[in-house]
């Protein structure tokens, strides 16, 4: 069978954007594998302007440049509400942050309006105006949920997002 010119053309076109598209989904994959390798039984660091120990309700209220570290790991928040277990020793059972959260490891970056962290199911989960960041590659959208175990991370849009509702990003290609 011989291919005419076009026909040569057309499939070479064909053939580079499917080529571009396994390229762009492997820039999704390793873009998705936000925090993979990441120590998520390490011990807790935190630092605020204020710190209020509720007692009663087992809970720890920090505010004003919340810096919370956790290995490499660093979550930057206003407000931040600690929520532990106290049975002999304290153990952290989630970390609800507000206002311009900031999840950070190495050159990864992750931004939205309310970030929670589960210390039991080890996952991230950060709502509203979600950016995703790794190099030059982006992720945007309105919620992202990032397992600490597999380092697998997924990001969604919902209706009446900023960009309609849909996750939009940028990758970059090999030259």
């Amino acid at each position: 069978m011989k291919l005419t010119r076009h026909a040569c053309t057309s499939l070479r076109y064909a053939v580079t954007g499917f080529v571009l598209t396994l390229v762009a989904m492997g820039g999704i994959q390793l873009s998705a594998q936000v925090l993979k390798g990441h120590d998520s039984k390490a011990p807790v660091n935190y630092a605020a302007d204020r710190i209020e120990l509720q007692d009663r309700q087992d809970r720890v209220v920090l505010s004003g440049n919340v810096d919370i570290t956790q290995g490499n790991l660093r979550m930057q928040a206003a407000r931040t509400t600690v929520e532990y277990t106290n049975a002999g020793s304290l153990k952290i059972q989630r970390i609800t942050a507000t206002g311009g959260v900031n999840v950070t490891r190495g050159t990864e970056t992750a931004k939205g309006n309310v970030g929670v962290y589960d210390f039991n199911s080890r996952v991230i989960t950060l709502v509203g105006n979600v950016a995703l960041r790794r190099g030059s590659d982006t992720l945007n959208g309105q919620r992202l949920v990032i397992d600490l175990d597999t380092g697998v991370s997924s990001i969604d849009g919902k209706a009446g997002g900023a960009s309609g509702g849909r996750v939009s990003g940028s990758f970059s290609v090999p030259s």
